[in-house]
C-alpha cells in the first residue's frame, strides 16, 4: 500500500474509490500523567507523550490502511493527521485520505 500525503503519485493513474479514515483516542497511566505535569515546570521535551502520540498515529494509520484495504485500493493519496485534546492526558488522533486503485 502507497501512502502520500500528495494528490498524485508520480507515473501513476488511477480512479478514486472513496474516503477512508482511521482514528484512536490514547491516555497515559496517571504515574505518567504526574511526572510529565512536574516536567513541565522545569521545561523540556515530553517524551512520555510524544511517545503517545506516536503510538496513536500508528494505530489511527494502521486502521486507515485496513479500510482501504478493504476497498482493494493500491494507495491513498492526500493524507492528513489531525489531533486534539480530549482531557487532560488524552488526545484523540485521526488520518484520513483519499483511497484509490491504480489504472
Amino acid at each position: 500500500m502507497i501512502l502520500v500525503n500528495t494528490d498524485y503519485i508520480s507515473g501513476k493513474e488511477f480512479e478514486m474509490l472513496g474516503l477512508v479514515k482511521g482514528s484512536t483516542i490514547q491516555s497515559k497511566n496517571l504515574g505518567r500523567d504526574i511526572s510529565q505535569g512536574l516536567k513541565t515546570l522545569i521545561g523540556g521535551e515530553l517524551k512520555a507523550y510524544n511517545e503517545m502520540m506516536n503510538e496513536a498515529r500508528a494505530i489511527a494509520t494502521k486502521r486507515m490502511v485496513d479500510e482501504a484495504t478493504a476497498l482493494e485500493a493500491d494507495a491513498v493519496v492526500n493524507i492528513r493527521y489531525a489531533s486534539s485534546a480530549i482531557m487532560q492526558g488524552a488526545a484523540e488522533v485521526i488520518v484520513y485520505g483519499t483511497a484509490v486503485k491504480f489504472k
